[in-house]
């Protein structure tokens, strides 16, 4: 006798229910109370298959269409099981059961469709990378990148075979298509190669000729046009395109090297004669005004004699030997006035003619004139209180520069009796 069940005289085995008892089956092969025991364990063991289902199902391992599919079969024996215990309960927890599984099964076949979803974006997404590179012309990595997407697709799965199939027909031909561009890309190159190579044997020998040539700025221009030529002519075949390129820029290289040494020669001479002129510069510097004019002219016949400088010091040479001639130039123009008016009045007519020149450049070059005129207007009315009448040699308001127009030299301001 116990809570769930009983054994009879007879060893018949009955459970209680809510409804009554209900005979499982009989016990002859021992004492009742073992009977109980046996028809107990059976219970435990529906028991714990439906424990088993319940975690399986929290975990969300497998497939939930299974653990329904168990708990249907237990749902249908447990009214007629063979076992003692509180089977109404066990009933109750399989409904439970049921009812969860309902629901995770729904999830389930939604999160399959979202995966097989997925899956297939995947691959499609593959076949149209497939597809651009069968039209790519970077022929190692696009072919290493269609031979390794094979491996990337085999990592795919849940996609049905129809649909795998017809998207891997589409890998297939782009890789097709990859492979006889490629091919006919490389004999078409392979035969321009050849072209190449007897374009640069003729550049090569034009080269060479001219590598003895004397005419330095001529033949230098013409080895910049034949790497020009040599640039567009494309690459020979692997096997000669070094030999080629190293006998063609040798024969550049000779040229070049025997430029350089008469340059360098045609230097040393040139700063030999920098230092001839300084030399005169450094006397001219020192001539004074008036009484030195006669030995200037010696010294400017001695400058143009020795000839040219280096580049790089020329401007500054010729610029100060430019301003001795200037300062005597400036005393001869003036010298007629000097024995007639006071120093006052030759000095502010020098100051005027050193204005008029800025004023004229100023407008030239678009630069701003006010402050020139300003100091101008000063000057002139210095010489007005002075007793001297002069007329601008040029108008003082600002005038737009003439591009075209020939420049006119400069009159200094004049006395009116003059």
């Amino acid at each position: 006798m116990s809570e769930w069940g009983r054994v009879t005289d007879d060893g018949t085995v009955y459970v209680k229910t809510t409804e009554g008892e209900r005979a499982v089956g009989s016990w002859h092969a021992g004492t009742p109370e073992q009977g109980l025991a046996h028809f107990t364990r059976r219970y435990e063991q529906y028991a714990t298959e439906v424990t088993l289902l319940e975690q399986r199902l929290r975990s969300g391992n497998g497939d939930p269409r299974q653990v329904a599919t168990s708990a249907e079969r237990l749902k249908e024996g447990l009214p007629t099981a063979a076992a003692v215990g509180d089977l109404e309960a066990l009933g109750r927890r399989v409904e439970a059961l049921l009812d969860k599984t309902a629901t995770a099964v729904q999830e389930h076949k939604a999160a399959r469709a979202a995966a097989k979803e997925e899956s297939v974006a995947k691959l499609t997404a593959l076949a149209e990378e497939a597809e651009k590179l069968a039209v790519s012309s970077s022929w190692k990595d696009a072919g290493e990148r269609l031979r390794t997407l094979g491996q990337d697709w085999k990592r795919i799965t849940g996609v049905d075979k129809k649909t795998a199939d017809a998207l891997w027909e589409r890998v297939g031909a782009s890789r097709t298509a990859f492979t006889e561009r490629r091919t006919a890309h490389f004999a078409a190159l392979e035969q321009q190669r050849s072209v190449s190579q007897e374009r640069k044997e003729k550049l090569v020998k034009e080269a060479e000729k001219l590598s003895g040539s004397t005419d330095w700025k001529a033949t230098a221009d013409r080895y910049k046009q034949l790497m020009g030529d040599w640039k567009a002519a494309g690459r020979a075949p692997r096997e000669v395109e070094d030999t080629l390129w190293n006998a063609f820029k040798g024969a550049q290289d000779v040229f070049f090297q025997a430029r350089s040494a008469s340059f360098a020669e045609k230097d040393e001479e040139f700063r030999g004669n920098q230092r001839a002129k300084e030399e005169i510069l450094t006397e001219a510097e020192a001539l004074e005004v008036p009484g030195g004019k006669a030995r200037l002219r010696q010294l400017q016949e001695k400058w143009d004699a020795i000839g040219k400088v280096p580049r790089d010091v020329m401007k500054s040479i010729e610029d100060r030997f430019g301003k001795v001639e200037e300062k005597f130039r400036a005393t001869a123009d003036t010298s007629h006035v000097k024995q007639t008016e006071s120093p006052f009045v030759v000095r502010l007519r020098e100051k005027v003619a050193d204005l008029e020149g800025k004023l004229v450049k100023a407008r030239e070059a678009g630069r701003p004139t006010g402050d020139i005129e300003a100091q101008l207007e000063t000057q002139l009315q210095w010489l007005a209180q002075a007793g001297v009448t002069v007329e601008p040699a040029a108008p003082v308001a600002p005038v737009e520069p003439q591009p075209a127009a020939p420049k006119k030299p400069t009159t200094a301001w004049v006395r009116a009796d003059d």
